[in-house]
């Protein structure tokens, strides 16, 4: 065996060995390791009571959740957490087209976690053309509601008007959000 083949192999040891543990992960448990979701405390799990939040619009507006959800005839809200990338982009016009225009009773909320001001938000919102469409952009601009409710990129939360969560996923096709909305009161 010549010497860049042993090299080679050595080199491949020690990588293979810098995967201790990994047996693992090609024999899972098949069990989940998380905690029980507990029903009913504030959470950002479905079937817990969403966290009460206020953030600003694009118009300098303060939005709180829980005003929000007492609103007259407000069964529920929608919120999608965007980026301004061409994935969020697809998603929200799915939402704008299919959902929007036959759910006049909740609230759509778009909020913009990466602009890290409501001036960066309202100009994002401008360029991507949202500004005076029924998403309501609003500016999470420390990510202290992207946190509170263990979101990323195209996660969309559905809230109904007792502020309990009814979906907190990311998007994938609208099944699911059509779902939830189906199921508000």
């Amino acid at each position: 065996m010549g010497s860049a083949n042993k090299l080679l192999l050595i080199l491949l040891l020690v990588i293979l060995t810098g995967c201790g543990g990994m047996m693992d992960d090609l024999n899972p448990s098949g069990s989940d390791k998380r905690p029980p979701v507990q029903c009913g405390i504030t959470g950002p799990s479905v079937c817990q009571i969403a966290p009460d939040f206020t953030l600003s619009d694009t118009q300098g507006t303060s939005v709180t959740l829980s005003s929000e959800l007492t609103t007259t005839n407000r069964i529920g809200v929608v919120i999608y957490f965007t980026m301004w990338c061409p994935y969020c982009d697809s998603d929200m016009t799915d939402i704008r087209n299919r959902f929007i225009p036959s759910h006049p009773n909740v609230r759509f909320y778009a909020v913009d976690y990466v602009s890290g001001s409501v001036a960066g938000a309202a100009s994002a919102e401008l360029a991507n053309g949202y500004t005076g469409s029924e998403f309501v952009v609003l500016a999470d601009t420390q990510q202290t509601v992207l946190n509170l409710y263990q979101a990323t990129m195209q996660t969309t939360i559905v809230i109904d008007s007792a502020g309990v969560v009814r979906m907190n996923e990311s998007y994938k096709n609208g099944a699911r959000l059509q779902a939830a909305l189906s199921g508000l009161p």
